[in-house]
C-alpha cells in the first residue's frame, strides 16, 4: 500500500509540473496576442516520441481566423506561409543528392550552372572578377556573398512582386549580381537556397517541387506542404497581422509571393506553405536521426554535417543575427553553442530555424524534444524575441 501511495504521489507531482509548464506556455501565447505582437498562434511540444502539448490560442479579433487545432486531420488544418523554414527542407534535398553520390559539397556551382563560371565581387574601386569559385557549401552556409535583392524582382515588395515563373531564368539573372565579398569569406544571409533549388533541378532532371514531393514530402506524409495555394487552400490560409503603430490589423493582401499553381519558380529559401502537422513530421525525422516511421530520409551523419559550426555568432560574424548570441550557424540552422549567453535554459546543441512571418522550430537531440510555433505577423512596435522567450518558458520547467 505504501509503495502504491508513493507511486501515486510521484505521478501527481509530475502531472502538476507538466500542468504548470503548459499553463505558462498558454499564458505566453495569450500575452503576445494581448500585446498586439501576433494574432492567433499555435504551439506544439513533442518529447520522447509523442506530442505532449498542442494549443492554438485564438485572438477572436475582427479580420483574424481561428486556427484549426484538429491536429493530424489533413485538408482541415490552417495553412501558414513558412518562409525561411523552407530552407532546412531545401538543405535536406541537397544532402539526399550528396548521399546518392550525385553532388559534392565542395563542387563549384558552375559545374551545374555554367552561368556562374565568371562571377564578380565588390572592391574598393568597383567590381572585379572574383578570385575564388562559388561552391555548393557556400550556398548552404550563407557564405556566398549573396544578400537579398529586391531589385531582381525576387521578393519582399508590398504585394506579390515575383517576376519569375521558373528557376532557370532566376539563376541566370542572379549570376549577374555582384557579390558583396569573395565566396567563403563571411556569413551573409541571402538568396542561397533559392539557387540550390535550381541545382537540384539540374542534377535530378526534375522540377524542384516534384523532387521534394518524391524524396521528402510523400515519405514524410507532408501532403499539404507545397509552393502554391488553390482557391480552397485560400480559405484556410492564415491572414497576416500587421502592427506598425499607425497601421494595424489583419490583411490577406500582403502575401509578397504569388502562390500560383502554374508558377514553377519554386524558391527553396522561402516559398513553401505548410501546416503544424506537416512540419512536425519533418521535425520528427530530424529528431530521429533522419528516420520517419521506419523510412530513412537522410543519414544521421548528414544531420551532423548540417548542424556543425561553419560560422560564429555576432559580433565575430558582423552580419550574423544579433538576436542569436551564443549560437553558431550550420546549413541554414542556428545551433546553440553557449547556453549561458543564450540565457533561456535551453540545452547546448539545440538547432532550428525560423520564418519571416513568425514561424519557428527547434530540435533538442539531448532531451529528445522539439518545439514548433506558427503564427503570421509583421510588426515594429516590440523588440520581443518570441523564439527566445518561448524557449525560456518551456525550459524553465522542462525535465
Amino acid at each position: 500500500m505504501k509503495k502504491i501511495l508513493i507511486i501515486s504521489l510521484f505521478v501527481l507531482i509530475q502531472n502538476y509540473i507538466a500542468y504548470s509548464q503548459f499553463e505558462a506556455v498558454k499564458n505566453f501565447q495569450k500575452e503576445i496576442i494581448k500585446n498586439e505582437i501576433t494574432g492567433s498562434n499555435v504551439v506544439m511540444i513533442f518529447k520522447n516520441g509523442k506530442v505532449i502539448f498542442f494549443n492554438a490560442e485564438n485572438s477572436n479579433l475582427i479580420g483574424d481566423k481561428k486556427i484549426n487545432n484538429q491536429s493530424y486531420k489533413p485538408y482541415q488544418e490552417t495553412l501558414f506561409p513558412i518562409w525561411s523554414m523552407s530552407k532546412p527542407i531545401t538543405v535536406v534535398s541537397i544532402m539526399i543528392l550528396v548521399e546518392k553520390g550525385l553532388i559534392k559539397l565542395d563542387d563549384n556551382v558552375s559545374k551545374y550552372l555554367p552561368e556562374f563560371s565568371q562571377i564578380y565581387c565588390k572592391g574598393k574601386s568597383g567590381k572585379y572578377l572574383c578570385k575564388k569559385p562559388l561552391k555548393i557549401i557556400h550556398l548552404l552556409t550563407h557564405r556566398s556573398g549573396f544578400g537579398y535583392y529586391s531589385h531582381q524582382g525576387y521578393g519582399y515588395g508590398l504585394t506579390s512582386t515575383i517576376k519569375y515563373d521558373n528557376l532557370n531564368d532566376f539563376s541566370k539573372d542572379l549570376s549577374k549580381v555582384v557579390l558583396e565579398f569573395e565566396p567563403g569569406e563571411k556569413y551573409y544571409y541571402g538568396v542561397n537556397q533559392a539557387l540550390l533549388g535550381r541545382v537540384v533541378e539540374v542534377v535530378s532532371k526534375k522540377n524542384f517541387y516534384e523532387f521534394l514531393k518524391e524524396e521528402i514530402f510523400e515519405p514524410l506524409e507532408m501532403s499539404e506542404t507545397k509552393f502554391y495555394l488553390t482557391q480552397e487552400d485560400r480559405s484556410r490560409f492564415q491572414p497576416l497581422f500587421v502592427n506598425f503603430g499607425t497601421i494595424k490589423g489583419f490583411t490577406t493582401e500582403l502575401d509578397e509571393l504569388t502562390y500560383e499553381e502554374t508558377n514553377a519558380a519554386n524558391f527553396g529559401g522561402e516559398g513553401l506553405i505548410s501546416t503544424m502537422n506537416d512540419y512536425s513530421n519533418f521535425c520528427v525525422m530530424l529528431l530521429n536521426g533522419g528516420i520517419y516511421k521506419g523510412k530513412r530520409i537522410i543519414s544521421e551523419k548528414s544531420i551532423g554535417i548540417m548542424t556543425k559550426k561553419y560560422s560564429s555568432s555576432y559580433p565575430e560574424e558582423e552580419f550574423a543575427d544579433t538576436r542569436k548570441l551564443g549560437f553558431n550557424y550550420g546549413f541554414s540552422m542556428f545551433v546553440l553553442d553557449d547556453p549561458i549567453v543564450d540565457g533561456t535554459g535551453s540545452t547546448k546543441g539545440i538547432y532550428g530555424w525560423s520564418g519571416y512571418h513568425g514561424t519557428h522550430f527547434w530540435i533538442d537531440p539531448t532531451k529528445k524534444m522539439f518545439g514548433l510555433f506558427m503564427s503570421r505577423h509583421r510588426q515594429n512596435i516590440s523588440n520581443i524575441d518570441i523564439q527566445k522567450e518561448l524557449r525560456k518558458v518551456i525550459y524553465k520547467n522542462a525535465n
